[in-house]
């Protein structure tokens, strides 16, 4: 997802779902999430809940590089990339998402990114609960 600063300065967030549960193990947020950004992210989630054997994706270039794939493969995780323009096929994150957007991004002006991590994790700990 993405959204702006006051300063209108874009930033963008990775939002990881567990679909069993719909609970949010993470979102991280920065300027730009590059595929090695998106990995490291994904190796702490796992280092706290272990390696998933599955991953459903959207198509976003961070999520269809080399990179990401070779961890994917490395720790025998299934990339499951869903069909352009289909966002249905992951609805529980397209949900999250609506859900996120309406809550957080929406519902307040973030001068600083440090302001836009706090404040998502305060409400990603009442979420979860």
């Amino acid at each position: 997802m993405s959204d702006a600063l006051y300063c209108g300065r874009r930033f963008r967030t990775f939002n990881v779902v567990d679909d069993h549960n719909r609970e949010v193990p993470g979102i991280d947020i920065d300027l730009n999430l590059p595929a090695a950004r998106v990995i490291r992210t994904l190796d702490r989630i796992a280092a706290w809940r272990g390696y998933p054997t599955r991953l459903c994706l959207d198509n976003g270039p961070e999520l269809v590089s080399v990179a990401l794939a070779e961890w994917a493969e490395t720790h025998s995780i299934e990339l499951d990339f869903i069909e352009p323009g289909k966002p249905t096929q992951n609805s529980y994150i397209e949900r999250f998402n609506r859900t996120y957007r309406n809550e957080v991004l929406d519902f307040y002006v973030f001068r600083t990114l440090n302001e836009v991590r706090e404040i998502t994790d305060r409400w990603l700990n009442e979420y979860n609960e």
